[in-house]
């Protein structure tokens, strides 16, 4: 790893949305999903960055979930080790369930589903009360322009979201953060990321609105920050409202 990489630009990022939305408190302990690709991976890098200088104390535990495939995480073991903290492995099978057993013809949101269960299983077998996942800025962007265009809803996910069938609340720190910066990062401190096994990689509908936002982006080069400061400057009596919401006639 590069010894004095410039982290100032992520720890601000990352620092403002801890900030903002009350992520981290005394006496988290946080699982944080790490894949061992470079977002999961960045994450975990920068949690631990904060948490050595942070007044306010909180534990970390990286949790890989194993797909079922045959993928070599030395990468991930060895950068873990690296900050000082255990790796825990969840062994499962829902790659081959998915794809091969079941066959799904839209596999991504049952794999999704499968994957956030065993994550939050493990975490809360690990004692944990949080879990930290890498949606970064454009992912945020990415599932809004999804839920519009595919769905015709006006959704993306939260910073923070308590789930209390589980008693985890899970977090995500990444939100500020553009991609492009996590790419950089993961690259300055020379990391080794794991290659992703899944089939659908690089097809999917999350792909097809990725290429959207860059195209967005040549004409509109501050579109991400515009877009992500849209969500937290919402007039909702400028948006419709729903159906019974409105006098019915006569009334």
């Amino acid at each position: 790893m590069m010894k004095n990489p410039n982290l100032k630009p992520l720890l601000s990022k990352v620092g403002r949305a801890i900030g903002d939305f009350n992520l981290i408190e005394k006496g988290d302990r946080i699982a944080v999903g790490v894949s061992g690709g470079k977002d999961s991976s960045c994450l975990l890098f920068v949690l631990n960055q904060i948490r050595k200088i942070s007044p306010v104390k909180f534990d970390l535990q990286p949790i890989h979930v194993a797909m079922g495939w045959p993928v070599d995480i030395t990468p991930l073991t060895q950068f873990a080790a690296g900050l000082g903290v255990d790796l825990i492995i969840e062994e499962t099978m829902i790659g081959p369930t998915v794809f091969e057993y079941r066959q799904e013809p839209n596999p991504c949101s049952l794999c999704a589903k499968m994957r956030r269960g065993a994550l939050h299983n493990a975490a809360v077998f690990a004692g944990c009360n949080k879990v930290a996942l890498a949606h970064h800025q454009d992912d945020v962007i990415e599932t809004l322009f999804m839920s519009m265009f595919l769905e015709g809803r006006l959704q993306t996910f939260l910073p923070r979201t308590y789930l209390d069938r589980k008693n985890l609340t899970v977090i995500r720190p990444l939100v500020y953060t553009p991609e492009n910066l996590v790419r950089e990062t993961v690259a300055n401190i020379g990391l080794s990321v794991v290659q992703n096994p899944c089939p659908a990689n690089g097809h999917t509908k999350r792909q097809e609105m990725k290429e959207l936002v860059a195209q967005l982006s040549e004409s509109i080069p501050d579109v991400r920050n515009k877009m992500v400061s849209a969500l937290r400057n919402v007039n909702f009596n400028n948006l419709w409202p729903q159906k019974h919401q409105y006098p019915k006639p006569g009334v």
